[in-house]
C-alpha cells in the first residue's frame, strides 16, 4: 500500500510556533526574555501562551489570576487580529516565493505543493525548508516548524512532532518507522472519544492505523477514517487548495477535558473557540452572519442555540459578545457539560462584501484601530490607565435576545 519511491508527491505543512506570543513578541521587543500570554477578548483567559510559559504550567483556558500567580512576571496582553493577520501576510509571502501553490489553512499555517520545487530551486526539501524558517525568522521576526511528506496529513503530523523551530522531512520509505512512535490521538482528526473507541481494537499508534485492515477501518470509522487511512499509507487523497471554495460553515469545537458545571470553565473554553474560529476568518478573508453555539451535556446529548448578527463580520468583539450572549442563554447552573463549541454559518467573502446601512463593518475597523492605540497606552503606562466604558456596562446590557434558537446536533 505504501509508495514504491520516495517522493511520487510532495507537501510541506508550515505552522508558525506560538504564533499569537511570537507576534506579540515582535511588536514588544522590550519583553524579552519575559514569558508571554495572550488573553481571551474580555482579558479573563489565557488562549495562546510562548513556550516558556507553558514550561511555566500555564495552560490555555485557565483564569488570568491563576496565570499571574505562576508567572508574575509574564506579560498578560489583550488580542489584536488587526496585527496577527499582518504578521500572517508576510509570512505567507515568503512561502510563495519558493511555490505558487499554497493553501492558507488558517492564519499561522499552510501547505505548499513542493513538486518540483527542487529541481526549480536546485536543493533538496530539507534545504528549501531550513531556508524558509530562516527567511521568516530573518524578516517576520517569528518561527516556523516545518513538515515534508507524501500527504497533507503526513506533513502535518511531521512538522508538529519537531516543535519550535524545526525541520522534520519523512520520504515515502521513511513513513512506517515514523508513524511507529507517533500516538493515534495525535493524527488530525483523531480525538479522545475516538482515539480510545480504536484502543479497544488494539490501535494505538499512528502506525497502527496504518497498518490495519482496510476493511476494519471503513468499519470502525467509515469515509472520514478511509481517507485518513489512505494519507497515512502515503496515497494523497487531499490536495493542496490555492484557491478553495467558501466553506458552508467555520466550526471549532472541542471536548472540554472534564466534567464540569462551573461556568467559568465553559466561557474559557468558548473563549478559546472563539479566537481559533476569528484567526480561520481572518486568514481566509471570510465574514460569517450567523453564530451557533452548542453545550455537550455530561450524557453527550447537545443544547445550542443561533445568533444573526446586525452584519457579516470577523470582528472579535462581535462574535464574542454574541457567544457569551449565547452561554447565558444556554447554561443551567448544577448541570454537567462535558464538551462546546462555535460554529459560523452563512459564509462572505470580505472582498465582497455590500457595506451595511448603518455603517458597521465600518466601525468595526475602527473599533479595532481605536483598540490598538489603547492598547499601546496602557502597556506603556498601565494595564488599567484607559478602559472602556462598555466593559463596565456588558453585564448589565448583555444586548438584544436571538432572532430564534435551535437544537444544535454534532456528529460523533
Amino acid at each position: 500500500m505504501r509508495p514504491a519511491t520516495n517522493w511520487h508527491n510532495a507537501i510541506a505543512h508550515i505552522d508558525a510556533d506560538g504564533f499569537y506570543a511570537g507576534c506579540e513578541a515582535v511588536r514588544h521587543p522590550e519583553l524579552k526574555g519575559r514569558p508571554i500570554c495572550v488573553l481571551s477578548n474580555q482579558n479573563a483567559f489565557v488562549v495562546a501562551k510562548s513556550y516558556d510559559a507553558k514550561a511555566l504550567g500555564i495552560t490555555t483556558a485557565m483564569s488570568v489570576w491563576d496565570a499571574k500567580r505562576l508567572a508574575p512576571n509574564a506579560a498578560f496582553l489583550s488580542p489584536d487580529f488587526r496585527y496577527y493577520g499582518q504578521i500572517s501576510g508576510k509570512m505567507f509571502s515568503i512561502l510563495r516565493r519558493y511555490s505558487p501553490d499554497i493553501e492558507v489553512y488558517s492564519i499561522d499555517e499552510g501547505f505548499m505543493d513542493m513538486n518540483g520545487i527542487r529541481s526549480l530551486w536546485h536543493k533538496g526539501y530539507r534545504q528549501i525548508a531550513d531556508e524558509i524558517r530562516e527567511c521568516v525568522k530573518r524578516e517576520v521576526g517569528i518561527t516556523v516548524s516545518i513538515g515534508i511528506s507524501n500527504t497533507k496529513t503526513l506533513a502535518k503530523i511531521a512538522s508538529e512532532s519537531n516543535k519550535p523551530d524545526g525541520t522534520t522531512v519523512i520520504p515515502g520509505k521513511r513513513i512506517e518507522r515514523f508513524l511507529a512512535d507517533i500516538p493515534v490521538q495525535a493524527v488530525p482528526g483523531i480525538g479522545y472519544k475516538r482515539a480510545s473507541m480504536l484502543g479497544k481494537f488494539r490501535i494505538r499508534t499512528a502506525g497502527d492505523l496504518a497498518a490495519a485492515d482496510e476493511g476494519l477501518i471503513r468499519r470502525l470509522m467509515g469515509k472520514h477514517g478511509l481517507a485518513l487511512w489512505y494519507e497515512l499509507n502515503g496515497q494523497p487523497v487531499q490536495r493542496v487548495e490555492v484557491n478553495p471554495p467558501n466553506p458552508k460553515s467555520v466550526a471549532r469545537t472541542s471536548s472540554m477535558g472534564e466534567v464540569t458545571s462551573v461556568r467559568t470553565t465553559i466561557a474559557a473554553y468558548l473563549a478559546r473557540h472563539v479566537m481559533r474560529l476569528i484567526s480561520d476568518l481572518v486568514a481566509r478573508r471570510l465574514l460569517a452572519r450567523r453564530i451557533g453555539v452548542f453545550l455537550t451535556y455530561k450524557s453527550f446529548e447537545t443544547t445550542g442555540m443561533e445568533i444573526r448578527l446586525d452584519h457579516p463580520t470577523n470582528s472579535l468583539k462581535r462574535i464574542s459578545k454574541a457567544v457569551m450572549l449565547a452561554l447565558d442563554r444556554l447554561y443551567q447552573e448544577g448541570v454537567l457539560y462535558r464538551g462546546s463549541g462555535v460554529i459560523a454559518t452563512h459564509i462572505s467573502q470580505s472582498e465582497t462584501a455590500t457595506e451595511d446601512l448603518f455603517g458597521l463593518m465600518h466601525e468595526d475597523l475602527r473599533q479595532e484601530k481605536l483598540m490598538l492605540t489603547v492598547n499601546e497606552i496602557n502597556q506603556k503606562h498601565g494595564n488599567h490607565m484607559i478602559t472602556s466604558a462598555m466593559a463596565s456596562t456588558a453585564k448589565k446590557n448583555p444586548g438584544r435576545p436571538p432572532r430564534f434558537q435551535y437544537p444544535v446536533h454534532t456528529a460523533g
